[in-house]
């Protein structure tokens, strides 16, 4: 069961950072990346790593998703011109592709450790409790001091986007 979930994740994060690429719609294109970072955290949980899937739920699909989308709306983006498609790009960055994955392959079967599985992780000292009470006690001033900063840009952010009225 733990194969097909991997391979499930797996084919919905790669699949969908391909719709990040070739989407035309970049609001598309962002709603797109959620998921496929959606797919990376299930893989890290799937991994005993919890700390970093919930990391990547909250930071990544959270909070610079809603910053990419908030900058995307400021943007004028119905403005711009589409233009057609490049084949030679296209035929080039295919072959770039290609060779790069022939010597990731390549150089992952010279290596004695490259095709044995990583082994299980016994010991949670990164669980998320544990780095938890580690931030909220001896951590607590900078993580204060991080979250006042964020605080103040984002109200910088919001008084230098609006737009005056005529």
């Amino acid at each position: 069961m733990a194969a097909i979930l991997f391979w499930f994740f797996a084919a919905l994060m790669l699949g969908f950072a391909c719709a990040v690429v070739f989407n035309r719609n970049p609001i598309a294109s962002a709603l797109s990346l959620v998921v496929s970072f959606g797919g990376l955290a299930a893989l890290f949980v799937m991994l005993d790593a919890y700390f970093i899937g919930t990391i990547q739920v909250l930071v990544y699909a959270g909070a610079v998703m809603v910053l990419f989308l908030f900058i995307i709306m400021l943007l004028d983006l119905k403005a711009e011109e589409r233009r057609k498609l490049n084949t030679g790009a296209i035929l080039g960055g295919m072959i770039v592709a290609a060779a790069f994955v022939a010597q990731l392959v390549a150089v992952i079967e010279e290596l004695p450790f490259g095709t044995r599985t990583f082994p299980v992780l016994h010991n949670r000292l990164y669980d998320v409790e544990n780095v938890g009470r580690l931030l909220f006690s001896g951590y607590n001033l900078p993580f204060q001091v991080v979250g006042v900063l964020l605080l103040v840009a984002t109200v910088g952010v919001v008084v230098l986007s609006k737009r005056e009225l005529k």
